[in-house]
C-alpha cells in the first residue's frame, strides 16, 4: 500500500461520539467482571446511566439542535453529517441500554439476591409484607405525592429534568368509547428509591419506591379505575448557551442561564417495557420528540439510585478493600512546608500518595506571616472544600488573595457560584477569567518573603483542587520553586486577571496561544530524528484524543517509524493500525478503581528525555478554547518515575484495552502462566514501597488485596 501524503481520508478516523459510546461499553464491562466486588459492580453500572445522561444532555443535545436548524455542518474527520451521526449515536445508546438492563436483570440483580440483598417484585409480597408497605405509604409516602391530571383545565406542566415518574392511564366515565384520561405522579427524589422491608429470617428485602406508589395508585385517584400504570423520565437539553460578549456580569449571565436548563427541549424519553402505546403518544406528542428518542428499558429507569443503595448498604465484604492514601515520604509533618519545596521539586501522584500536602501547601500559607500573597485556580473544588476555606482565611488575614473560579464548569456551575461569592465575602480577588476561554489549568502560586527578597512557590496539576476526587481519580502534581517556572506561572496570573500579554515562557507553555504548537514541535523533532537504528518513542496519556491536527501529527510520526503508546482513557478519534498510515501506533484504554484522570506526555529521540504533564488533552477544545498549561519535568528522576508510571501501564493485562483497527477494544488477556499486572495496584505498592524507602517487587494479584 503507497504511503498517503495527506490525511484527509474519513476512513482513518473515528467519530467522536461514537468513541464516546465505545468508552461507555468499557465501564459496563467493569459491572460485568467478577474480581471485581459486587457494590463495585453496582456503581460501574450506575456510573454509566450518569454518564450517558450527561452524554444526552449535552452532546446528543448539540446534534439534535444541529438536525432541527438544518444545519450544514459535518464532522470534519469522519465527514459524517449531523443527522447521520444523531441517527447512528441514537442507535447505538439504544443497544447500549438493553446491554445495561441484561447486566442488571441477568447478573447482578441475581448476585444480590445471593448475597442477601434481593430486590422484589409487588408480586413476591407476602400478606405482612403489603401490610407494612400499606401503613409505611400512608405515613411517609401519600403526604409527599401530588397526582397531577392533565386536561383541558390543567395542561401538561413542565416535568423536571432527570425526575422520575409515574404515567398513569385512567379510564373515562364512558369506557366504551375507547378513550383515556392521563395523569402522571413525580417519584419523589426526597424520598429513598429503593425502600427496606423488615426483616424475615435474617433476610433482608428490598422494593422499588415506585412499585410500592403503583400498589396504592387507588389512594390517590380515588373513584377511578387505573388501567395502567408505568415509570418515565425525560431527559433535557442541559447545555448553557451564554453570549459572554454581551453579558454585563458573568456570574448573573450564568445564574439566568442555569434556570433554562431545567427548561431545554427534550433529547430523550425513557420509558418501562411494556408501557401503554397511548401514554408513549402522549408524552411524545407533549414534549415533540421523535420515536426514535423514546427509549423503552427492560430495567429500572435511572440506575444511578445505585450510588445511594451502595453508600448506605453496610457489607464491606462486597466493596473494594479500604484505600489509604499514603503520605509523600518527603513531607515531614514537623517540617515547613516551604523548606521542604526549596529543597527539591516534588511529584505526587494521587490518590496513591495523600492531597493533605496541597491542602496544607495553601492553608500554611494562609498562616504563614511571610506570606504577601496567593493566587490559584478552581474548576471544580468540590463540597466543604479545605482549600477554599484556606484561601478565604488568608484574605481574612489581611494577605493578598486572587482566586479565579470558572463558573463554566459543566455541571459544577452552581456550585462554584457559591464558592465565589464565599471568597469575595472573605476579601479574596475574584475574578471568572477570560470572555471566551474556560480556565482549565490548575495553578496555585504562593509569594513569601525570604531574607529580604520575594521568593516564589508553586503547586502545578493534572486535576481539579479537589480534595474528594483527589481519592478517586489519578492525577499528578509538581512542587517547585524553580524560578523561570514561577515567573512563568506569574505571567499568566497576570494575563487572567488583567490586560497583559503573554511574554515568552521559560518553561511553560499555554493554551490557546502555544500549547498545541508546542505539542506539534515535540511531536514533529521525534519524526526528525528517528531512524532504522534509532527509533523514535512517544508515550501520551490523557482522558481523550480528537484534535485533528495533533492526530495527523502522529500518523507522520508513525510514517516515520516512531513508536507510538498512547494511553487514552476515553474518545479517541485515531484509528490505530492502518498500514501505511498509523502501523506503529497502539492505543491502550485502562478502566479500573481509580479514574485514569492524570495527563503525561514523555518524547525520546537519540537519547533526548523529554516529559510533560498537562492539565490539557489532545482535543480541540483543550488546545483552542480553554486555558490550559503543559509544564516539564525537569529532575532526572522525577523524569524516570513518570516513564516508569506509562511504562507499567503499558504491561498491565488485568483492566487495559487496546483498540483495534476496525473501532473496536480488545481485552488484554492473561496468558496461561503469566503474571497478572494490574498497574493501579502496582503503583499502590510503588508508593508504599519508597514510603518505607526500601525497593518492594511488585506483589502478585491474585495473592494481596486490590490497592
Amino acid at each position: 500500500m503507497p504511503t498517503p501524503k495527506t490525511f484527509d481520508n474519513p476512513a482513518y478516523y473515528i467519530n467522536r461520539e461514537l468513541s464516546w459510546l465505545s468508552f461507555n461499553e468499557r465501564v459496563l464491562e467493569e459491572a460485568l467482571d467478577d474480581t471485581n466486588p459486587l457494590f463495585e459492580r453496582l456503581k460501574f453500572l450506575a456510573i454509566t446511566s450518569s454518564n450517558l445522561d450527561e452524554f444526552f444532555m449535552v452532546r446528543v443535545a448539540g446534534l439534535k439542535e444541529l438536525v432541527n436548524s438544518k444545519s450544514n455542518a459535518v464532522d470534519s474527520k469522519t465527514g459524517m453529517s449531523a443527522f447521520e451521526q444523531w441517527i447512528e449515536v441514537l442507535e447505538k445508546s439504544r443497544k447500549f441500554m438493553n446491554q445495561q438492563g441484561q447486566v442488571w436483570n441477568e447478573v447482578l440483580l441475581p448476585l444480590l439476591h445471593q448475597a442477601g440483598f434481593p430486590i422484589v417484585t409487588t408480586k413476591d409480597l407476602n400478606r405482612d409484607q403489603k401490610d407494612y408497605l400499606s401503613d409505611l405509604f400512608t405515613r411517609m409516602i401519600y403526604p409527599v405525592l401530588t397526582p397531577m391530571a392533565v386536561d383541558a383545565s390543567r395542561p401538561f406542566p413542565m416535568l423536571l429534568n432527570g425526575s422520575l415518574n409515574l404515567a398513569v392511564l385512567i379510564e373515562t366515565d364512558e369506557p366504551e368509547k375507547e378513550e383515556y384520561l392521563f395523569a402522571f405522579v413525580q417519584v419523589p427524589s426526597v424520598l429513598p428509591r429503593i425502600v427496606a422491608l423488615p426483616t424475615l429470617d435474617g433476610q433482608r428485602t428490598y422494593i422499588f419506591l415506585e412499585d410500592v406508589i403503583r400498589m396504592h395508585l387507588s389512594d390517590l385517584f380515588r373513584g377511578r379505575r387505573i388501567l395502567s400504570a408505568s415509570c418515565f423520565r425525560i431527559t433535557r437539553d442541559s447545555d448553557l448557551a451564554l453570549n459572554e460578549d454581551a453579558a454585563e456580569d458573568l456570574l448573573e449571565e450564568i445564574e439566568r442561564e442555569l434556570n433554562k436548563r431545567k427548561t431545554g427541549d427534550v433529547v430523550r424519553i425513557e420509558v418501562e417495557r411494556g408501557i401503554h402505546p397511548f401514554l408513549v403518544d402522549v408524552l411524545s406528542d407533549w414534549e415533540e420528540v421523535s420515536v426514535q428518542e423514546v427509549f423503552e428499558l427492560d430495567c429500572p429507569i435511572d440506575l444511578t439510585y445505585l450510588f445511594r443503595f451502595v453508600n448506605e448498604s453496610n457489607a464491606d465484604l462486597y466493596r473494594f478493600p479500604e484505600f489509604s492514601a499514603i503520605q509523600p515520604c518527603e513531607f515531614d509533618e514537623d517540617q515547613d512546608i516551604f523548606d521542604t519545596i526549596r529543597a527539591e521539586d516534588i511529584l505526587l501522584y494521587h490518590p496513591y500518595q495523600s492531597f493533605e500536602p496541597v491542602v496544607r501547601f495553601v492553608h500554611q500559607a494562609a498562616h504563614d506571616p511571610n506570606v504577601l500573597a496567593i493566587k490559584q485556580t478552581l474548576y471544580r473544588v468540590g463540597g466543604d472544600s479545605p482549600i477554599v476555606s484556606a484561601l478565604a482565611e488568608a484574605a481574612e488575614n489581611g494577605k493578598q488573595v486572587t482566586v479565579l473560579v470558572e463558573l463554566r464548569a459543566r455541571f459544577d456551575e452552581e456550585k462554584n457560584i457559591v464558592w465565589a461569592k464565599k471568597l469575595e465575602k472573605a476579601g479574596c480577588h475574584v475574578i471568572y477569567g477570560l470572555v471566551g476561554l474556560k480556565t482549565h489549568a490548575k495553578m496555585a502560586l504562593v509569594v513569601r518573603l525570604e531574607k529580604d527578597r520575594l521568593q516564589r512557590y508553586v503547586h502545578l496539576g493534572t486535576g481539579n483542587y479537589n480534595d474528594n476526587t483527589a481519592r478517586l481519580y489519578t492525577d499528578f502534581g509538581l512542587f517547585t520553586c524553580n524560578d523561570g517556572i514561577a515567573e512563568d506561572v506569574t505571567s499568566v496570573f497576570n494575563q487572567l486577571s488583567g490586560y497583559s500579554s503573554l511574554p515568552r515562557l521559560h518553561h511553560l507553555r499555554v493554551a490557546p496561544w502555544n500549547l498545541e504548537a508546542a505539542f506539534l514541535s515535540e511531536l514533529a523533532e521525534v519524526s526528525a530524528r528517528s531512524t532504522l537504528e534509532h527509533r523514535g518513542r512517544v508515550i501520551a496519556k490523557m482522558n481523550s484524543l480528537t484534535d485533528k491536527h495533533i492526530i495527523q501529527a502522529l500518523y507522520k510520526a508513525s510514517q516515520a517509524g516512531v513508536q507510538i503508546d498512547l494511553i487514552v482513557r476515553g474518545i479517541c478519534c485515531l484509528r490505530p493500525g492502518i498500514p501505511g498510515v498509523s502501523e506503529n501506533i497502539r492505543v491502550h484504554s485502562i478502566v479500573g478503581r481509580f479514574l485514569e484522570h492524570g495527563r503525561a506526555y514523555y518524547f525520546h529521540s537519540w537519547g533526548r528525555r523529554r516529559v510533560f504533564l498537562s492539565s490539557a488533552d489532545w482535543m480541540t477544545r483543550n488546545l483552542e478554547m480553554r486555558v490550559e498549561t503543559m509544564f516539564p519535568i525537569l529532575q532526572p528522576k522525577l523524569k524516570k518515575r513518570v516513564i516508569d508510571i506509562l511504562e507499567t501501564q503499558l504491561t498491565d493485562n488485568v483492566k487495559r484495552r487496546e483498540l483495534q483497527s476496525d473501532g473496536t477494544y480488545r481485552h488484554v488477556a492473561v496468558v496461561e502462566g503469566e503474571e497478572r499486572i494490574d498497574s493501579q495496584q502496582i503503583q499502590y505498592q510503588v508508593v508504599a514501597a519508597q514510603k518505607r524507602r526500601q525497593y518492594l517487587k511488585p506483589l502478585n494479584v491474585k495473592e494481596h488485596d486490590h490497592a
